[in-house]
Formats: C-alpha cells, sequence, structure tokens
C-alpha cells in the first residue's frame, strides 16, 4: 500500500505541480479581463454522480433569484458573475450518455454527463479528466490521511480540496480502505487512457470537437431514420456545420478508393482574356462614391429619409434584443445597415475615440452597404440584424467593461461586414461548380475571405477610410481581430467553436476558479468569435414573428440555389430542393442540434443575462413543433419524440448542494455554508 501511496503522490505532482509563493496569490477580482462564471445547477439531477464525500461544507441554493454583485467585494463592475444557479432547462444533446452513443472505450468519456464537485455536468473530456484528477488527489489523501499543502495560484484552493487546519477524518476500515484504492486506480487508469489519445499538434478543444462530432452523428443517424424528411435535414445539418476537413480516417478513406460515390461537380471554368486576369484583382469592387457631398446636412441617422422620425423610433430600441430590422430597412430606404451601425458608433462614442468624421463613417457605412447584393437572406439587413445583436450581447452586464475600445470597433466592424458581396449561394456551391472565388481562396471559407478582401479594399479609399486615425500598432491588431472574427462564421466552424468555448467553460468551472480571465488574445478573441457566431445564428432566439420573416428569406434563397443546380445539371444541396424541403422540421432540427447547444454553452458563460433569449428560443421551437404537418406516413415518427410529454423548457433544478472552496484573508482554505 505504501508503494501505491508513493506511486499516486508522483502522479499527482506531475498533474499539479506546487507553484512558486509568488504564484499562490489569489487573482484580481477586479480585473478588467475577467469573467466570473455563476454556477448553474445540474440539468438532469438522476445522472448525477457526486465526485467526492470528502468536502467540508456546501452551499444551499435557493430559488435561483439575482444577488447583488457585491458578494464578489469587486472594486470593479468588469469582476464578473457570482457563481449561482439559474431555474430548470432542459439540456441540449450534448448532455447524452456515451453509452446511448455506443461509442468506442477510447473515445467514450467514462462519465459522458459527468458531475464536478459542485453536481454541474461536465461534458467535456478535458475538463472530465481534471475532475477525475480531483478524485485522485481527494482519494489519496483520504487514503494516506495526510495534510495537503497545496495552495492553487488561482486562488481558488487546492483541487478538490479545501480548509486548513483540515477537519479530523474517520478511520477508514480495511474494506472502504480497499475500495477507495480500487476506485481511485480506475479514475487514473481512465484519465491515462483519455491522455493516449491526445495529439502533440492539436488543441484540448479538439477531444471536445471530437466527441459532439460523435454525439451529433449518433443523434442525426437516429432523426435521418424517422422518415425521409429528417434524412435530408441531417444532411444539411451535417454538410453545412461540420468541417470535413478536420480529419481524416485512414480506414475510410481505403473503403471511399474502393467504392467512390459518383459526384456531379461542375467542370472548371474557361478564363476569359488573358491568362490569371481573373485572378488578379478582388470581384465585386465597386467604384466608391462620396455619399457625404450630396448633403447639405448630415443626416441625423446617416441617411436621408422621409421617414426620419419613424426611423428614429426604431432606432431607440436599438438597445433591446430583437428590434425590427425589417421596419428599420422600410424607414431607412432599405438602407438597415447604415442607419444601425451609425447610431450605435455614435451611441458607444466610438467617432469620437477613434477620431472618425462623422462624413467618413457615412460614406463607409452607404458604399458597404452598396455593396451587398439583392439577395433574399444574406444581404444588408442581416448585417444590420448581426450588428445589432452583437451591439447587444457585449452590453450584458457579464461582458460589462470587459473588452477594450479598440476591441468593441473590432467586433462591430467584424460583424457589418462579414457577409459583404455574398452572391446568395454557399461556399460547397462555389466549390462545387469550380468558381474563381473558390479558386482564389482554395476552397477554404471562401466567402468569409472573399468579404474581408471586400471589405479592407473599401478602407483604402480615404473617403471611406474610417482608421485612418489608428496607430500601426492599432490598425494590425484590428485587422488580425477582424480576419480572426469574421473566418469565424463561416458555419463549418460551428463545433470548433462550440467545443472550444464549452471546454474553456467547464474548465474553469473544475479548476475552481469559476474565473475566465482572459488575459490572453486566444482567449479574449475565443469570445468574440463565439459572439459574432452567436449573433449569425440569432433568428430563432428573435420574436416569433421576426424569425419566421427570417426563416422564409433563408428559405427562398437555398431554393434559389437548388433552381441554378438543377438547371446546371448538379446534384441539388440538402434543404435547396423547393419541391421536398420540410421547413418546420428543419427549424426544430436546426435549433435542437445546432442553435440550443451553442446558445445553452454562452447562456454559462454570461448567466443569467442570456435567460430571456433561450426562453424565447425554447418558445419558437415549440411553435415550429407543432406546425409540423403530419402525413400518414410520418406522423407517428414525426410526433412519437413529443407526444404524451410535458412541454420542453430550457431550464434546470433551482436547489442543488454545492462545494465550494474559499480563499480567507490569510491565504487559508475554508469553506463557506451560504444561500446565492
Amino acid at each position: 500500500m505504501l508503494t501505491f501511496a508513493v506511486l499516486l503522490l508522483t502522479v499527482i505532482r506531475i498533474f499539479f505541480p506546487r507553484p512558486s509563493h509568488r504564484d499562490s496569490d489569489p487573482p484580481r477580482r477586479d480585473s478588467p479581463h475577467a469573467i466570473v462564471l455563476r454556477r448553474r445547477s445540474s440539468p438532469s439531477s438522476r445522472r448525477l454522480r457526486r465526485l467526492s464525500d470528502k468536502a467540508c461544507g456546501s452551499f444551499d441554493v435557493d430559488d435561483g433569484s439575482p444577488q447583488p454583485r457585491t458578494l464578489l467585494d469587486a472594486a470593479s463592475p468588469s469582476a464578473g458573475l457570482l457563481v449561482q444557479s439559474f431555474p430548470q432547462r432542459r439540456e441540449s444533446f450534448l448532455y447524452r450518455s456515451d453509452h446511448d452513443m455506443d461509442a468506442s472505450p477510447k473515445s467514450a468519456s467514462r462519465h459522458s454527463s459527468q458531475g464536478s464537485e459542485t453536481e454541474e455536468l461536465i461534458v467535456t473530456p478535458f475538463a472530465q479528466i481534471l475532475a477525475s484528477l480531483k478524485i485522485v488527489r481527494n482519494n489519496y489523501v483520504s487514503i494516506t490521511n495526510v495534510s495537503p499543502t497545496y495552495k492553487n495560484k488561482k486562488g481558488c484552493g487546492s483541487p478538490g480540496h479545501s480548509s486548513s487546519p483540515p477537519a479530523p477524518k474517520p478511520t477508514l476500515t480495511e474494506e472502504e480502505h480497499q475500495r477507495l484504492a480500487e476506485e481511485t486506480l480506475e479514475e487514473l487508469d481512465w484519465c491515462l487512457e483519455q491522455l493516449e489519445t491526445i495529439q502533440a499538434h492539436r488543441s484540448v478543444g479538439d477531444m471536445a470537437f471530437s466527441k459532439f462530432k460523435k454525439m451529433l452523428n449518433k443523434e442525426l443517424s437516429h432523426f435521418s431514420s424517422e422518415s425521409k424528411s429528417g434524412s435530408q435535414i441531417s444532411d444539411y445539418i451535417c454538410s453545412t456545420f461540420l468541417d470535413k476537413k478536420q480529419e481524416f480516417d485512414l480506414d475510410t478513406l481505403k473503403e471511399e478508393d474502393e467504392e467512390t460515390e459518383e459526384v456531379t461537380v461542375a467542370p472548371l471554368p474557361k478564363s476569359k482574356g488573358r491568362a490569371g486576369q481573373a485572378m488578379s484583382r478582388i470581384s465585386g469592387i465597386k467604384k466608391t462614391v462620396c455619399h457625404s457631398n450630396s448633403f447639405t446636412v448630415l443626416p441625423k441617422y446617416g441617411i436621408e429619409t422621409p421617414r426620419e422620425e419613424e426611423l428614429g423610433e426604431l432606432l431607440e430600441d436599438v438597445d433591446r434584443w430583437g428590434v425590427d430590422i425589417f421596419r428599420i430597412a422600410e424607414c431607412s430606404n432599405n438602407h438597415p445597415l447604415t442607419a444601425v451601425a451609425y447610431k450605435i458608433f455614435r451611441d458607444r462614442d466610438l467617432c469620437k475615440t477613434f477620431k472618425i468624421p462623422s462624413k467618413t463613417l457615412i460614406n463607409f457605412l452607404l458604399n458597404l452597404e452598396d455593396h451587398y447584393l439583392t439577395v433574399p437572406y444574406h444581404n444588408s439587413s442581416h448585417a444590420a440584424d448581426v450588428t445589432q445583436s452583437v451591439h447587444v450581447l457585449l452590453m450584458m452586464p457579464a461582458l460589462e467593461s470587459v473588452f477594450t475600445d479598440l476591441e468593441v470597433l473590432a467586433i462591430l466592424f467584424s460583424a457589418a461586414i462579414h457577409d459583404v458581396d455574398h452572391p446568395g449561394v454557399t461556399n460547397q456551391y462555389l466549390i462545387n461548380s469550380s468558381s474563381e472565388l473558390a479558386l482564389m481562396y482554395n476552397d477554404e471559407s471562401v466567402l468569409e475571405n472573399h468579404s474581408l478582401a471586400v471589405a479592407f479594399k473599401m478602407l483604402q479609399d480615404e473617403n471611406c477610410n474610417i482608421f485612418a486615425s489608428l496607430n500601426k500598432k492599432q490598425l494590425l491588431s484590428l485587422r488580425k481581430m477582424a480576419i480572426d472574427m469574421v473566418l469565424a462564421t463561416d458555419m463549418s466552424k460551428h463545433m470548433n467553436l462550440l467545443a472550444d468555448l464549452k471546454t474553456m467553460v467547464e474548465t474553469k468551472k473544475v479548476a475552481g476558479s469559476g474565473m475566465v480571465l482572459l488575459d490572453n488574445y486566444t482567449e479574449r478573441i475565443q469570445v468574440l468569435q463565439n459572439m459574432v457566431h452567436c449573433a449569425d445564428l440569432s433568428n430563432p432566439t428573435k420574436p416569433l414573428p421576426i424569425y419566421k420573416q427570417w426563416v422564409s428569406l433563408i428559405m427562398e434563397e437555398f431554393f434559389q440555389q437548388g433552381d441554378k443546380e438543377r438547371s446546371q445539371g448538379m446534384d441539388i444541396s440538402p434543404m435547396c430542393d423547393r419541391h421536398t424541403a420540410t421547413i418546420e422540421k428543419s427549424q426544430v432540427g436546426f435549433i435542437d442540434y445546432i442553435v440550443h447547444p451553442l446558445w445553452e454553452t454562452w447562456g454559462d458563460l454570461v448567466h443569467p443575462d442570456a435567460q430571456d433569449i433561450l426562453d424565447t428560443l425554447e418558445e419558437n421551437r415549440d411553435w415550429y413543433q407543432n406546425m409540423i404537418p403530419l402525413s400518414p406516413s410520418s406522423s407517428q415518427k414525426d410526433v412519437s419524440d413529443d407526444s404524451g410529454k410535458e412541454p420542453i423548457k430550457f431550464q434546470i433544478p433551482s436547489r442543488i448542494v454545492m462545494y465550494f472552496p474559499i480563499l480567507d484573508r490569510n491565504c487559508s482554505y475554508r469553506c463557506l455554508h451560504a444561500a446565492i
């Protein structure tokens, strides 16, 4: 047993090295770069597993009502969010058990939806490894009866252990001793097995990506087996939201070589004129117009319109989630992006901060809007909607004062330009049709790369250069952020973004800090990328009448692409055949497998600021579920999942027991029993 204890001690020291004295100081809670995570209670208490019975105290969580932020003793509102639960809500498919997926032991988590010491469900593999190592550590302390002296440099206690001096521990019987040793070895074996699968050149977020991708494939396999429409929807989700270039399975490639499915692809286009001429310039660029020269007086909202008063009333709600972009478009002579962005820039004092002349801003916005094409969905109204949504997300209390003015400028600029010159077809269509754009950008995020090129090319015109007053360092930083954010709007990157964000949030919770410090570029841009991505996928979270309008527009754009594919003899993309697509069921699948998991994770990061958004998402999902048409062949299958069940609630239980070590002013660990 002594040998076993020495082995455990060695492993623990490897994974939990003793910090130096200077590293043991607690983090500043008034840091302008920190988001403090509020804990939410577990969505499914029947599957909870208490990781350790050795915790020294508990939280008794009340009904989830908001508490004063001053409980953090924060000197700044940017200190973030308190650890707190929120009401019962339905969890996404990410919380399914791996046993339900029939996943291989190599890729499966030991506990797919594993409870942490606070009895929260943990689903990302790296966070699960940390949670299991905390079990190993706690069990080692119990087996050896040693007094831990470890002090976490994050200032939140040792991993899974707290209190100093330690409370007296009951003596373990020989049987209990043996059982605890076996459980500890089991935990350690599982951790080692998971660590063996990590590839040196991949991030820990890729562990979650691989797991989530397998879970989604399993869910969609079941969904597609229900009906023919389910199969088409599954194909659409896989082809749109999963990055096919992520990883290749050698066995699969061998099988595909033996039996190759014939896919219709358009021939390479013949170049017109001198070879390479089309590739020597950015397509889609129009000659910029100095619109401000035609103004005798600068318009109040950036655009001349006879309905200026009505437009002003609508723009008064620009800080509210779900503003009616369609009415703004009507009142602004179909210039919603100019009106919305101009209002936001001025409200945020960005023109003053970065010395942007109003004339230059108006010129840039109007020329940018001119470069948005007249297509059903990816037009300037969509750009205005995403820009306004980002503006509201930035205003959430959890993110108050977290980001710098330059970062705010960069994300609003990115939202405004992210789909400029979008032709109303998908990246895959451009690749399959061998378009010039696909050739130029090597099939990688074709439209996103093109939008960036068009926008930055416009900035070369002095009448449109809103960044003329930025110094070189600011300009380089803004350009890098804009590129990273716009490229993240490629929907094939969805699962990567979701996996990375959920891994970051859960890792911070398991580590005990409950705080996302955002003290480096990687973490900061990760949150900003997900913010733009959430805004880009925010239609289902808007009021139902507005959501329905967006659905009609995106489906018409899909159908127009399908018509092109049919006329060109190409295979029709999933959900693009106007004769077979099922709109209502597609929206339910879209919410269940894409939108809800993303917003659920964002809601964890900024809780409880996104609760109203999740409530609206729930209501819209229920409406489309009830609108699914029934047919003799599919009626039973389409409604079987929801018949006899209570209405879905995207919420979770209000009372749980939470173990939470805290650091007192003497840097000793103790437990606090409190109601939050």
